[in-house]
C-alpha cells in the first residue's frame, strides 16, 4: 500500500557512486488547488547523514501537519541546500498549470547554493533544465530528497495560505489552503472568486464565465 512506503536513500547512493555530490529532490505542491500558487521545493540532503527524525520522513500527503511542521524543521537543519519556487495564481491562468509548475520547479533549483549537479524529480522530466535529471516513480513516497523537497514545499505554501487568508478572508484559506473542500465551494458560490482564484479552473471558470 501507498502508506507503508517507506522512502530510501537508493536513488541519491545510485547517483553517488557515479560521482555527483550535490544531488537536489525536487517535488512541488498546489497543482490541483483552486486558489492560490503553485510551489516547489528542492533540497540537498548531506549524503551521509544520520538523524533519528530521517525514520519518520514519508510523502507530505501522508503526514499530518504538526508532524511535517517539525520535520521541516529538521530538514531546514540539516539540509546542505533549499530551494522554494512559488509561481502566482495569475501566471497558471496565463501558462497553465503544467508549465507553472515547471517554473516553480527551476526558481526553486535556481535557489540552491551551492548549486544541485544532478535532480531527482517526483514523476517529472523538467525541460529548460541543462543538468542531468531523473523522473522517479511515485518518488514523494520512495526517495528521501524527494519527500522531503514534498515536505518543505508543503510547509511554505500552507503558511503563506494561512497569510494569504488575512488579506482574503471569508474562504476558509487557512483551513483548505485552496483546495476545492465542500466549504471552500460553498465560499465560492456565496462571495464569488477573489484575486487569487484560479480563473481557467473550474468551477471558479464557469462562475467568471456566467
Amino acid at each position: 500500500m501507498q502508506d507503508s512506503l517507506i522512502p530510501t536513500f537508493a536513488e541519491e547512493k545510485i547517483l553517488q557512486a557515479q560521482g555527483y555530490r550535490f544531488i537536489a529532490g525536487i517535488d512541488e505542491v498546489g497543482r490541483g488547488a483552486l486558489a492560490g500558487p503553485v510551489a516547489a521545493a528542492a533540497v540537498i540532503l548531506p549524503l551521509r547523514i544520520r538523524a533519528g527524525w530521517l525514520k519518520m520522513v514519508r510523502d507530505s500527503k501522508l503526514l499530518e501537519p504538526e508532524k511535517r511542521e517539525v520535520l521541516s524543521v529538521h530538514i531546514h537543519k540539516a539540509a546542505i541546500a533549499i530551494g522554494i519556487g512559488f509561481v502566482a495564481s495569475e501566471v497558471i491562468d496565463k501558462r497553465g498549470i503544467v508549465k507553472a509548475t515547471h517554473l516553480a520547479m527551476r526558481l526553486a533549483i535556481k535557489q540552491l547554493s551551492p548549486r544541485a549537479e544532478t535532480l531527482l524529480i517526483d514523476y517529472l522530466h523538467l525541460p529548460g533544465v541543462r543538468l542531468p535529471q531523473k523522473g522517479v516513480t511515485d518518488g514523494d513516497s520512495l526517495c528521501i530528497s524527494i519527500a522531503c523537497a514534498s515536505i518543505v514545499a508543503k510547509v511554505a505554501r500552507d503558511r503563506l495560505m494561512v497569510e494569504l487568508d488575512k488579506t482574503y478572508n471569508g474562504y476558509g484559506l487557512a483551513q483548505h489552503k485552496g483546495y476545492g473542500t465542500e466549504e471552500h465551494l460553498a465560499c465560492l458560490q456565496r462571495l464569488g472568486p477573489c484575486p487569487i482564484h484560479r480563473r481557467s479552473f473550474s468551477p471558479v471558470k464557469d462562475m467568471v464565465n456566467s
